[in-house]
């Protein structure tokens, strides 16, 4: 096909992030948006010049010229519009996670296997220029043995009322944030996750900060992978300063450091400040690390071209874009916190052991 015609149900952090990537792509035509806070889907068609508007996400889908639906919606209604879209005969690019609720997930899987369609787990990190070329150094035999991985996500917490509500987000900053960190260690190990211990603060007065976030706000666990590799994942809201996104990365022959967020190539000294610097930062007084094309840095404008290709050209996603890694992932944020909670070690089997 010429064009691929898409559908973004959401209007807000995410949907944007989507939206650019796609105006970016010469074979995306945005025909149709859904939001249900008419102000803010408002601006979002007015913004990205999006010709359709609804509010009920089954009248949007029943259009013939939707190939694609982009949900962006909040994290507990993944399930209900992906399941939605693909019965409609769309295909799918789901955001993070790919659902709260292991039972959701793989009913989506089922759902998108039936149907025939694609469902395509946005997971931007596997797709950062940096990432990408961390892990062709590695292919290349360049630090030799993979050992170890060291990864995290962090930033000051979310303004979003989503992302710190427990019911809404399925957590704190692990399913929110450390679900990068992890999806990142089993695409790099290529390998399923098959064990893991963890360590939350537990939300509300047991967090260190935010004590009005249902979800934790500090989040860690140490992975172990079927191949031996280990990782250990953190995601918090307790970093001032910007989104900072730290990979390690320790093999037989050598180790890669990768500063994601904070590794641009401007380093800049500011008295009275300027418009932005990076995701999150508080400030641009003094000195700062502004980014440089900071959606293409962090892997949105690749994620939605591989993506864009897959419907086009008929392709199939790569290793930890496909709907059954978003539930892989899923399913080891989730024995995070049951290994919090029991304070034992939690063990994993393959949801999709045909899928590998």
């Amino acid at each position: 096909m010429d064009k691929v015609r898409v559908a973004i149900v959401g209007s807000e952090f995410a949907a944007g992030l989507h939206a650019r990537a796609m105006k970016r792509n010469p074979y995306v035509e945005i025909v149709a948006a859904c939001g249900i806070d008419a102000p803010s889907l408002e601006r979002f068609v007015k913004t990205y010049n999006v010709p359709d508007s609804y509010d009920d996400f089954n009248k949007m889908f029943a259009r013939k010229d939707v190939d694609l639906v982009s949900c962006c919606a909040p994290n507990f209604i993944h399930s209900k519009i992906t399941i939605a879209a693909l019965e409609a005969g769309k295909h799918v690019i789901c955001e993070k996670p790919l659902a709260t609720e292991i039972d959701h997930a793989v009913a989506m899987v089922s759902a998108s296997r039936k149907s025939g369609k694609l469902l395509m787990y946005a997971e931007d990190w596997l797709n950062a220029p940096a990432l990408l070329r961390t892990r062709e150094i590695i292919d290349q035999g360049g630090i030799g043995k993979v050992l170890y991985i060291k990864a995290k996500e962090a930033h000051n917490g979310s303004h979003s009322i989503y992302a710190q509500t427990k019911s809404y987000c399925g957590g704190g900053a692990m399913i929110h944030l450390g679900i990068h960190p992890m999806a990142f260690a089993r695409w790099l190990a290529q390998s399923e996750i098959s064990e893991v211990t963890g360590m939350i603060t537990g939300g509300q007065e047991k967090n260190f900060l935010h004590k009005n976030y249902g979800g934790e706000d500090w989040s860690a666990a140490l992975v172990r992978l079927e191949n031996g590799v280990t990782a250990l994942i953190e995601g918090n809201y307790i970093t001032h300063g910007g989104m900072d996104d730290v990979i390690e990365v320790y093999g037989t022959e050598g180790l890669i450091k990768c500063n994601l967020t904070f590794g641009s190539p401007l380093h800049v000294y500011s008295r009275p400040g300027y418009v932005y610097a990076v995701e999150k930062a508080e400030t641009t007084k003094g000195w700062t690390d502004p980014a440089v094309d900071e959606e293409a840095n962090l892997g949105y404008v690749n994620e939605i071209s591989t993506f864009i290709d897959c419907v086009r050209l008929g392709k199939t996603p790569p290793f930890g874009t496909r709907a059954e890694d978003g539930a892989a992932v899923l399913q080891a944020v989730i024995a995070v916190y049951d290994s919090a909670a029991s304070g034992k070690t939690i063990k994993l089997k393959p949801l999709f052991p045909e899928a590998k």
